[in-house]
């Protein structure tokens, strides 16, 4: 599907808030990012208490959906029914072409996602209705790898990762498409439960590689059959596939929000003429 509607073979968790996600596994710099951090989990990370997280072995591989649906992804123009996941937070950093990440298009760093940040601890709703596909850290198998993830899971086994990786929490909208939330401090809700738009499903926070609280907020489409490459360096180093399937920019689904009124200061005094 072109870029020039939306879609882009990407999928890294970039830059959050305040900072950068630099590898797959820390959500933070793809919009969503998956993979792990070499460094150890910051700020507030905590351990993952859902069921899937209880030990180290991760759930079983999905079979690739874009062999189920011939042409593609649903068009963006049908998708309907969202709202902010995070209803106060700004826009720390936009989907698209950035310094730095492991995502690249067309030779470029790209963002696959929309960084939001208000305060840490801060609510995080459902943008859509839907079904919990993954909840914690074993999240990688629903997020759209292209490739055996084989490798890179006994990489986190081997070096005891796991806990560097970001809380994520991925839904299947409903509507062919799946909402990717990164970087909580903690979750409510479970694999396998039935949310609609609004609720409730965890608290802002930085696990991952994430220099402050922040929501990375990822959209795409398991159909879709344009890719996104990883720095080769990065899968290497990770032992990642080569690619992801694209993202759309979240943006284009979001309720617009009115611009903010300027204000006038109220020092400063207007004669009249």
């Amino acid at each position: 599907m072109p870029l020039a509607l939306g879609i882009v073979t990407l999928f890294t968790i970039g830059s959050v808030g305040t900072g950068s996600l630099q590898e797959p596994g820390s959500i933070g710099a793809i919009g969503l990012v998956s993979g792990a951090v070499e460094a150890a989990p910051t700020g507030n990370a905590i351990p993952d208490t859902t069921a899937q997280d209880a030990d180290a072995t991760p759930p079983p591989t999905i079979p690739d959906a874009r062999l189920a649906i011939p042409g593609g992804a649903p068009p963006v123009s049908g998708l309907t029914g969202y709202r902010w996941p995070l209803p106060k937070g700004r826009v720390t950093q936009d989907y698209g072409a950035t310094t730095f990440a492991s995502r690249i298009v067309d030779g470029q760093p790209f963002h696959d996602g929309v960084d939001l940040a208000t305060f840490c601890g801060d609510r995080i709703v459902a943008a859509h209705d839907g079904v919990v596909l993954a909840a914690g850290r074993h999240f990688d198998d629903v997020i759209g790898w292209v490739g055996s993830l084989d490798r890179y899971y006994k990489r986190l086994d081997t070096r005891k990762l796991w806990l560097t990786l970001p809380i994520v929490v991925v839904i299947d909208d409903g509507n062919g498409f799946r909402s990717m939330y990164a970087h909580f401090e903690q979750v409510v809700v479970k694999p396998g439960q039935r949310v609609h738009a609004g609720q409730f499903l965890g608290y802002e926070g930085r696990t991952g590689n994430a220099s402050g609280c922040h929501l990375h907020y990822g959209l795409f489409s398991p159909f879709e059959r344009s890719e996104i490459a990883i720095d080769p360096g990065v899968a290497t180093r990770m032992k990642l596939p080569h690619a992801e399937i694209g993202r759309i920019d979240p943006l284009v689904v979001l309720p617009k929000r009115p611009k903010p009124t300027p204000q006038p200061d109220p020092a400063v005094q207007v004669e009249a003429p």
